[in-house]
């Protein structure tokens, strides 16, 4: 295949394929992904909701913080690893996780997004192209702390309606919400409404295809596709529902570009200047699919994340048969919110931070870039800088966006 990679990301990719030993390529086959068509409690525990003093000495709201990361994409090395990890009995996806558990865990809410679907218990179990991943992945987001995931995306229908079924009833039981995949037409009417301390933070979620699968005959709802004037009407929809925070995650974009393309940039202007009185229909916008971290941008006063890159991944190849290693880097977001200063007015973002990572397939664990290499890890170094420069490529620093821990 020929390359869509762009000079920056050439640039990159070069940097990271001269990484020092620590992220040297291991002889195992690699995996296959090409362009396919406040205080916080721990994780499984609730987490107390922050309250302030307000005039008269009644309760008001505290700001919270947001986190949220990229794909989780469990190929076939992924799913052997997790059976290691596990001692040979089930899947165990939390060590791999274990890295990003603090960062997870202490904000008020958590997102991930879940980009394949689910096989039956005790398998089989595949990975790329057609993706069914052991259930067990459920527990783990859980355990790390994540609240709610994501679950539109291309490989949404890799097992039908059947694989969206299963993926959806194992979050449920792991206490895992979601959004973006449905069983039912009222499911899917409903937004998701999560709670960050006293705010009611909604989460809509929408991909750009679903690789050829057609939607489930009978069920033109069971995955959210993207249309502008659709994803508008939801976040009205939700507003109305109670939502004092709209956040869209949005699968989208061109495989291994580190710049966002021109559809990204237009939807992204467009959606985050849409506003009902004195405020915006959406609040953030959260990306995925690229599998490259893509950069931060503030557009009309709304913080977009255009790709975040991938949270979990075996060894990727890009178009041009390389094994590349910007596959397996991402980004976690944390943006804090603080309430209104009136009413009818939007939830401000007072910080906003990235964190990078990294999924060390030597290892099979999620690495906090923001903290390894602080500890002594140089050989993330380069990886960590990379990383920052593509995040911070159109100007976020200047809107006060900075790299966390």
């Amino acid at each position: 295949m020929t390359s869509r990679t762009r000079p920056a990301a050439a640039a990159l990719a070069v940097v990271l394929l001269t990484a020092a030993t620590g992220c040297a390529v291991t002889a195992r086959t690699p995996d296959r992904t090409p362009g396919t068509p406040g205080a916080a409690g721990t994780a499984g525990q609730s987490r107390a909701p922050h309250r302030s003093a307000a005039p008269g000495g009644a309760s008001a709201p505290a700001p919270f913080t947001l986190v949220a990361s990229g794909d989780v994409l469990p190929h076939d090395s992924i799913i052997r690893q997790a059976a290691a990890d596990a001692g040979g009995t089930g899947y165990d996806f939390r060590p791999m996780l274990s890295g990003v558990k603090p960062v997870v865990s202490r904000a008020d809410l958590a997102i991930c997004h879940m980009e394949t679907v689910y096989g039956e218990e005790g398998g089989p179990y595949t990975g790329y192209p057609a993706f069914k991943s052991p259930p067990e992945i459920a527990a783990a987001l859980k355990a790390t702390g994540y609240d709610s995931c994501s679950t539109a995306s291309n490989h949404s229908l890799d097992d039908g309606a059947d694989g969206l079924r299963r993926t959806l009833d194992a979050l449920d039981k792991a206490g895992v919400r979601h959004a973006g995949s449905a069983r039912t037409a009222v499911e899917a009417a409903r937004p998701t409404l999560l709670k960050a301390g006293r705010a009611t933070v909604a989460q809509l979620a929408y991909t750009y295809d679903t690789n050829g699968y057609p939607l489930p005959e009978g069920q033109p709802w069971a995955v959210n596709l993207i249309d502008e004037d659709r994803i508008v009407q939801d976040a009205r929809a939700a507003r109305k529902a109670g939502a004092d925070v709209v956040v869209v995650s949005i699968h989208w974009g061109t495989e291994w570009e580190t710049a966002p393309d021109e559809r990204q940039l237009t939807l992204g202007r467009s959606l985050t200047a849409s506003r009902t009185g004195e405020r915006p229909d959406i609040d953030l916008i959260i990306g995925t699919h690229n599998h490259v971290p893509q950069p931060y941008e503030k557009v009309n006063g709304t913080w977009i994340v255009y790709g975040m890159g991938d949270q979990i991944a075996g060894d990727m190849i890009n178009y041009e048969g390389v094994n590349d290693r910007r596959g397996n880097m991402g980004t976690l977001a944390r943006f804090t919110f603080a309430p209104p200063a009136a009413p009818g007015r939007r939830w401000e973002v007072t910080r906003a931070e990235f964190v990078p990572q990294f999924f060390d397939t030597t290892r099979g664990r999620v690495v906090n870039l923001g903290t390894a290499v602080k500890e002594g890890e140089e050989q993330y170094t380069e990886t960590r800088d990379a990383i920052r420069e593509v995040v911070l490529d159109r100007g976020a620093a200047r809107d006060g966006l900075v790299m966390g821990e």
